[in-house]
């Protein structure tokens, strides 16, 4: 009877630090995933903040660009997009270019490539030197019909 009793307690004992083992082996797993699940949070968090200064940058680089919608297909092949658009400015604001210095830094037709399906011409944008300009210029644009030789635009 003493050996089956000494018995049980070598085996109460065995399983006892047996699931001590797990207990502990549970614990670290939990603290595992708590890190981990942290660290995703964190990833997280600095993703969007990323974003948001890819947004800030974006805008900031954009923020100086005028888009014209309407001007005709090949308009600007002959004189390109930054002559084009300061005829137009001639012509639609007399009075404001000759009051401010016109700088463009470049203009171009968006996008690069031309989608056949797509009836509409592309938009020209053209990014100016000061935002102050970019300003003006749509001020004085809502203010009156814009043409180009006749054809409306906006």
């Amino acid at each position: 009877m003493k050996n089956t009793i000494e018995e049980i307690k070598k085996n109460l004992d065995a399983l006892n630090s047996r699931a001590y083992n797990m207990e502990e082996r549970i614990s670290n797993l939990e603290d595992g995933n708590i890190e981990l699940l942290q660290a995703e949070e964190e990833r997280e968090a600095r993703l969007k903040r990323n974003e948001e200064t890819l947004q800030e940058l974006s805008d900031t680089i954009r923020r100086c660009n005028v888009r014209i919608i309407g001007i005709p297909e090949g308009e600007e092949k002959e004189k390109g997009a930054e002559s084009l658009f300061k005829e137009i400015m001639a012509e639609n604001f007399p009075n404001l270019v000759r009051e401010m210095d016109l700088q463009v830094t470049e203009a171009n037709r968006s996008p690069n490539f031309i989608n056949a399906r797509r009836l509409t011409p592309r938009h020209i944008v053209v990014k100016l030197a000061k935002v102050n300009d970019k300003e003006k210029i749509l001020r004085t644009a809502r203010q009156k019909k814009l043409t180009y030789k006749g054809t409306p635009f906006r």
